[in-house]
């Protein structure tokens, strides 16, 4: 479920962007294939926040794929789940 949630996400935010949605698939690379640039990362970081409430990092010099930062999306929201569950039960 996160996962879908997730790329239609990303699918969304890189749309706004405009990046034709033909290009958009789990194998493309943020920087080669979908020629983002470190102002644009940095847009999808905030919507991402904005969207789904995670921080995720995406600086580097590393070029990464949608599927691998879907993955890095998915872990950020179990995290933030898990945080807000973990500080519950701590309460109680």
């Amino acid at each position: 479920m996160d996962t879908i949630k997730a790329m239609d996400a990303l699918k969304a935010i890189l749309t706004d962007l405009g990046i034709p949605e033909e290009l958009i698939h789990q194998d493309a690379l943020l920087r080669e294939d979908l020629q983002l640039d470190s102002t644009e990362t940095v847009e999808i970081s905030l919507a991402l926040k904005r969207q789904l409430g995670v921080s995720v990092k995406l600086e580097g010099r590393q070029d990464i794929t949608l599927a691998q930062l879907c993955n890095r999306v998915e872990v950020a929201m179990s995290s933030a789940s898990g945080g807000i569950q973990g500080k519950s039960a701590s309460g109680v």
